[in-house]
């Protein structure tokens, strides 16, 4: 189902941000969506052609809201997409395409280092239940994946930047090594956000994004989306995966994130500058053993990051204390301003540390096996996160 032509596309991302799936409401012309909680809605007279597992008419929630149509709108227009499906949560939406495109026998490969769902999801359950094939790459070796990817591959998935290290694929690159062997390209967009980077503009046929992250940015709702320009695709992944399995987003999650990616832009745009701040303070800051953030020059990958992220290079900042897991425990710990919690892409700040102990930390690069910490950057001003990061860093003697 191709979205509606937007009036908005040919503005600026901040102006489709705002504009795009908007209206006035046509009961009380109010000028916000209305939020929709109903589960069922009136059927036509005639139901002989009523396709009950059909998402183009209005009937059951499991079939589609409309808070989530106009989201998908959206997000849509974010990425310059012909279409987008809003599904319960990130990992719904990576299940949902990777539901649809395989089946037993075919071999996708996958990135080395991924988002611990993904992991799972290839490691363990589409090859052990489905009997898909599964293969790990390093996906910023371009040669590891061109041995990877054979003319049996069904799909190529990848993250850029990658969860957790910060590594960065070259998504052209990547495309055309699938392409050339007959495969699908699918890219997990959260850690840029699609502000910063827009996959199918660069040869991805998929992607996803965790709404739950920076499009939402509030950090109190969850949802996922896949975008594309495959329409067919698009369709079979509404009948096969929503539909009849059910991962469909609530209307009022559905509304809080069309409510919170409103100002998205300009969040990112704040976050984009304090993040590369705090990753260069962090970089010259004395026990901190590495910094990985795409926007340094000294990120392997800075060239391609410059190449395919534009304007800015996201809130995520990997990087490593020269101690053990307990005493960055505490680290984390003393922290004021910064949450210690899960999570990324909220309007506070959030710090997680990588346990040594992790069953996936061999699969790291050798610096991240040590001391490593996941932290986003969030809307505070990033003078006060600097200082709080310097006050937790001497509490812990570093």
């Amino acid at each position: 189902m191709a979205q509606k032509n937007d009036p908005f596309r040919n503005c600026d991302i901040s102006t489709r941000a705002i504009h795009t799936g908007t209206d006035y409401d046509q009961e009380t012309g109010a000028l916000r969506r209305p939020l929709h909680m109903a589960n069922s809605y009136k059927l036509p007279a005639d139901l002989s052609t009523v396709n009950y597992s059909s998402t183009d008419l209005l009937m059951y929630a499991r079939n589609g809201n409309p808070n989530q149509h106009w989201l998908e709108e959206k997000v849509a227009s974010l990425h310059g997409a012909g279409d987008c499906i809003v599904l319960a949560s990130g990992v719904g939406a990576l299940h949902a395409l990777f539901w649809t495109l395989l089946k037993s026998g075919d071999h996708v490969v996958y990135p080395r280092v991924s988002y611990m769902a993904v992991y799972r999801l290839f490691h363990e359950l589409f090859n052990h239940k489905f009997g898909v094939q599964t293969e790990m790459a390093d996906m910023t070796d371009l040669e590891a994946v061109r041995r990877a990817v054979t003319p049996g591959t069904r799909l190529v998935h990848i993250e850029t930047p990658d969860n957790p290290t910060n590594g960065v694929t070259d998504i052209a690159a990547i495309a055309r090594i699938a392409h050339a062997n007959g495969a699908l390209l699918s890219v997990d967009n959260t850690f840029a956000s699609p502000l910063n980077q827009r996959p199918l503009e660069q040869g991805a046929d998929f992607v996803v994004e965790s709404l739950t992250k920076y499009i939402n940015g509030h950090g109190d709702a969850q949802g996922g989306a896949i975008i594309s320009n495959d329409l067919v695709t698009m369709d079979r992944i509404r009948y096969e995966a929503q539909v009849n399995v059910g991962a469909v987003i609530s209307p009022f999650n559905a509304w809080q994130i069309f409510r919170g990616s409103v100002t998205f832009p300009l969040r990112m745009e704040r976050i984009n500058q304090s993040a590369l701040q705090i990753a260069a303070w962090l970089e010259q800051r004395q026990g901190v053993t590495f910094v990985a953030y795409p926007g340094l020059k000294s990120h392997p990958a800075h060239e391609t990051a410059r190449r395919q992220m534009q304007p800015g290079f996201g809130g995520v900042i990997s990087f490593g204390l020269d101690t053990d897991d307990k005493t960055v425990e505490k680290f984390c710990a003393a922290l004021k301003v910064i949450s210690f919690a899960v999570s990324l892409g909220h309007d506070e700040s959030l710090i997680f540390p990588q346990p040594s102990y992790d069953e996936r930390i061999k699969l790291y690069p050798e610096a991240f096996r040590k001391g490593f910490i996941r932290f986003s950057v969030g809307l505070e001003a990033p003078k006060d996160i600097i200082r709080d990061l310097d006050q937790a860093l001497q509490a812990v003697g570093l």
